[in-house]
């Protein structure tokens, strides 16, 4: 029988791969920076009179300066592919899956990830964009590949 482990203290639970919190601990911190950096960007653009505080009523009718949609668009990346990443990984913690290549795994998706937001977030050249983008998602695709045979 299936025991569903997030319904108990993390402390009592057996043979539990808590190794995979760390890696999901650093993309939702890396989430958050971003997250916040949006804000940040945004009061920066209507301070510096780059763009009309109407904007950001609706989203439309003036054109956002190219840095607030950098970081804009960086979040929503943030919150796209990594929401399969962030399930995978509750269900190895539910399943209670041990696998150091998931682990390995794991922490080669997230700094892909960091890499994809540094490089949009800086020069942003679309092509090593682009690769950075494509090898987490391989990388993604493979650990799902690897839980499904772990499981099956």
């Amino acid at each position: 029988m299936l025991r569903i482990s997030f319904l108990y203290p993390i402390s009592t639970v057996e043979n539990i791969n808590m190794e995979m919190i760390y890696p999901l601990f650093v993309l939702v911190l890396l989430t958050f920076a971003v997250g916040f950096s949006v804000g940040a960007s945004r009061l920066l653009s209507i301070k510096k009179g780059h763009v009309d505080p109407r904007y950001y009523r609706l989203m439309s009718g003036y054109d956002a300066p190219e840095y607030v949609q950098k970081f804009s668009r960086n979040f929503s990346n943030l919150l796209e592919v990594p929401i399969l990443f962030y399930f995978l990984v509750l269900l190895i913690i539910v399943l209670q899956v041990k696998s150091a290549l998931l682990v390995e795994l794991a922490w080669t998706f997230v700094i892909l990830r960091i890499v994809h937001s540094l490089i949009h977030l800086t020069y942003n050249n679309s092509r090593h964009r682009m690769v950075s983008f494509a090898l987490s998602g391989t990388v993604l695709l493979i650990m799902w590949i690897e839980l499904f045979n772990i499981v099956s």
